[in-house]
């Protein structure tokens, strides 16, 4: 039979290890974990498949929005590269120029939803946020 040590390692008298309960920490609060679904979809499927965390709404929330905005920037990415291709021997300095402010409108709404996520706060995007609330409240 083994004895509960302490943080030092000196044994505690007379109290055996399986009557001690330790209540642990969780690793990350909900919103840094829905701050993080953010980062790419990896994080927001692995958020969706943990237990833990698909029991949340807010976090659930997050990850949906995440997944689908990545879908749609990629989809408006694709779309975008192919026009630059078609059209490259235009060479448009106005299709430049698209390509770019897509891309930092894209960063500046990514930073702003992962800020607010870490918040707790909900930053719903007009169609993507209600398509991921609905699906989230499955």
């Amino acid at each position: 039979m083994s004895y509960a040590t302490s943080a030092d390692g000196t044994p505690l008298q007379g109290r055996k290890e399986e009557e001690i309960t330790v209540n642990e920490k969780p690793a990350i609060s909900y919103n840094a974990a829905s701050a993080i679904s953010y980062f790419t979809f990896i994080p927001a499927v692995v958020f969706l498949l943990l237990p833990r965390f698909k029991e949340s709404p807010c976090v659930r929330f997050h990850a949906w929005q995440s997944i689908l905005l990545f879908i749609t920037a990629s989809g408006v990415d694709i779309v975008l590269g192919t026009l630059a291709l078609l059209t490259s021997f235009l060479g448009t300095t106005a299709q430049a120029y698209s390509i770019r402010l897509f891309f930092l409108f894209s960063f500046v709404l990514w930073v702003a939803c992962v800020a607010m996520a870490f918040r707790g706060k909900r930053l719903k995007l007009p169609i993507i946020g209600r398509i991921a609330e609905k699906i989230s409240l499955k």
